[in-house]
């Protein structure tokens, strides 16, 4: 219980390693220009997603939106399939939760990257039927890495923070996702019509 208590004191996301320090040399984040517009719902990126996918009975169903700058905003709620202790959510979840929300920033970059490395910091138990609300945002960018954080606060967007966490991402080719995904579901994506969809099914690596 101490150990909690000395965390909860502790503001802002995790310290981090050095990994996910940015360098001397990182610029800011630019939004590009054809990023959706503040506000707007991003949608599932991929529909087997099982952070945001509909096709996914027991997945997060995480919607997350648009904010102003590199900036998102999500929320999902707590099922008692994403149980871990009675009644709790699961730790995995909850990092899940935050992996998805940092990697629905890379749309409003427009590139394709993947989780290189992720740190949680577990403030306080999140219970079953809890809407977790989730904030991210990107630090920094040097070459191909992405630097970004988020928070997880229950009780509303202002409410106690119970999860945070800090990310490197990293930028890929869609090359990536052809030689190490299994064939047949790389197949459906890339003969989907829709060239958006087609695109953003690439978008992150769950």
């Amino acid at each position: 219980m101490s150990n909690a208590n000395s965390r909860e004191a502790t503001p802002g996301p995790p310290a981090g390693s050095s990994a996910l320090t940015p360098p001397a040399g990182a610029a800011a984040p630019v939004r590009h220009p054809g990023a959706p517009a503040p506000g707007e719902l991003l949608g599932a990126h991929y529909g087997h997603c099982f952070g945001c996918g509909g096709q996914q009975p027991h997945g997060l169903h995480l919607a997350a939106r648009a904010e102003e700058g590199v900036r998102v905003t999500a929320e999902f709620t707590v099922k008692a399939a994403h149980q871990g202790a009675p009644g709790l959510a699961h730790g995995g979840i909850l990092a899940t939760a935050l992996d998805e929300t940092l990697g629905s920033l890379n749309w409003l970059l427009r590139v394709i990257a993947v989780t290189g490395k992720l740190e949680t910091d577990f403030v306080r138990p999140v219970p079953v039927d809890t809407v977790l609300h989730l904030d991210a945002h990107v630090t920094a960018v040097a070459g191909r890495k992405i630097y970004s954080t988020a928070t997880g606060r229950i009780g509303g967007p202002d409410g106690p923070v119970a999860v945070r966490a800090a990310a490197l991402f990293i930028e890929v080719k869609v090359d990536h996702f052809v030689e190490n995904g299994r064939p047949a579901e790389i197949q459906a994506a890339m003969a989907d019509p829709d060239q958006l969809r087609r695109a953003r099914a690439f978008e992150v690596n769950p």
